[in-house]
């Protein structure tokens, strides 16, 4: 069996089961509705404050979307660890290498899009609400954050994917993942915060800054989160590859 095909048949099942594919539209959707509140209330009042960054403002409610974008990635990963569906798929797919870069294939390249479109997306409907205080796509570090803010989106998605092939629970992926983006860096921030930097999520958040000024780079700190997010590919792999079915 091609790759291709295997692709076309992981692409199936994503489209075909509600919690999965709903997890992988939920990214827009929480985007978009999270920009709309945010902006819509306080957008031009965060505009007006001294050093404020536009471009962060413009995308910050990505730091939501990318809770979906881990949903995802885990719930399309785990469901193979539901009812014995990991056996079948085997069957269908005896390699298990090929099978498994069929799968984190199509889970990078659904998010990829959907969170390029996300970005962009969530970037313009954000400068209707600000009135004289919008930008364009021409903004210094604009064009820039709303590419990465795509890359990063798979990234985290992936690494949440890879996760789930160790720990064969989404559920398990969202417990340890939600606190550890969203409770430690607030927690442990003025102990640790060289650590806290390169972080998954701190470090390719970096991207959605207009010039980052503490820290990593916006491509450094990108780079960083993909070799996160390869390191937990390359765990899930040997997982998949040695453990039983």
């Amino acid at each position: 069996m091609t790759l291709t095909a295997v692709l076309h048949s992981e692409w199936i099942k994503i489209r075909s089961m509600r919690s999965i594919y709903g997890s992988l539209m939920a990214v827009l959707a929480t985007t978009l509705t999270i920009t709309a509140l945010v902006l819509g209330t306080v957008g031009q009042e965060q505009a007006e404050r001294a050093g404020s960054d536009p471009v962060l403002n413009a995308l910050s409610a990505l730091t939501f979307g990318q809770i979906a974008a881990i949903a995802f990635g885990a719930t399309a990963v785990s469901s193979e660890f539901v009812n014995g569906a990991l056996r079948v798929s085997l069957a269908a797919v005896p390699r298990r290498s090929l099978f498994y870069t069929a799968k984190m294939a199509a889970i990078g390249g659904a998010v990829l899009v959907v969170g390029l479109v996300t970005s962009f997306a969530a970037f313009l409907v954000g400068q209707l609400f600000l009135g004289e205080y919008a930008i364009g796509l021409g903004h210094p570090g604009a064009l820039r954050a709303a590419f990465g803010g795509g890359i990063y989106l798979s990234l985290m998605a992936l690494f949440a994917a890879g996760l789930a092939a160790i720990l064969r629970s989404a559920v398990a992926v969202i417990s340890l993942l939600i606190p550890l983006l969203l409770i430690v860096p607030f927690v442990f921030v003025d102990v640790t915060t060289t650590v806290i930097r390169y972080l998954p999520d701190r470090a390719g958040q970096a991207v959605l800054h207009q010039s980052p000024e503490d820290g990593l780079g916006p491509w450094t700190g990108l780079a960083v989160t993909a070799v996160w997010a390869a390191a937990a590919l390359l765990a899930g792999w040997w997982a998949v590859r040695n453990r039983d079915a």
